[in-house]
């Protein structure tokens, strides 16, 4: 399998226009569980994956999200993070970072795979299985609107909004 390749039984990652795949995992602040139609039946989602909790990048890129949430809650957008950290970890990185959005526990990986981000990467040559960094725009009743499969962290949150701003309004 070459580097950033989903896993065999992954599907490709969605683009536009394509069904988002539905999942449910426990979600953070709550720890119960959440189902992504259940959200996206009552306005658009960003659906966030990223690989771990307190990482540079990846705090790098959850503040962005923060900093920009009250622009995406204006536009009825909610903002979902996903990792395969559980809820503890989830809960930390919340409360240190002041993430003002819900963080999804993917312990199994099941979301990750079903979005085709869960791939093979490689880290000083060796090879290992992690969450590629992506983004999912879905509209409202669950048709992907935009889709970023591998996100560079310097900027991305200003082409969600954009995105965002695209969206037919309701």
């Amino acid at each position: 399998m070459s580097e950033n390749a989903p896993a065999a039984d992954s599907p490709a990652p969605p683009t536009a226009g394509d069904a988002a795949p539905d999942g449910s995992c426990v979600v953070t602040p709550g720890d119960e569980t959440l189902t992504l139609s259940e959200v996206w039946a009552d306005g658009p989602l960003v659906l966030y994956f990223y690989p771990k909790d307190a990482t540079p990048g990846c705090t790098t890129e959850a503040c962005d999200f923060r900093d920009r949430t009250d622009e995406m809650t204006a536009a009825g957008v909610t903002v979902l993070g996903v990792s395969p950290d559980p809820p503890k970890s989830h809960q930390k990185f919340i409360d240190k970072q002041s993430l003002p959005f819900r963080l999804l526990s993917d312990e199994d990986h099941a979301l990750s795979e079903a979005y085709g981000v869960w791939v093979e990467k490689s880290m000083y040559g060796r090879k290992y299985m992690g969450v590629q960094r992506s983004t999912f725009l879905i509209a409202q009743g669950g048709t992907v609107a935009s889709a970023w499969p591998k996100v560079k962290v310097n900027g991305h949150v200003d082409a969600v909004l954009t995105a965002i701003e695209a969206l037919p309004k309701s």
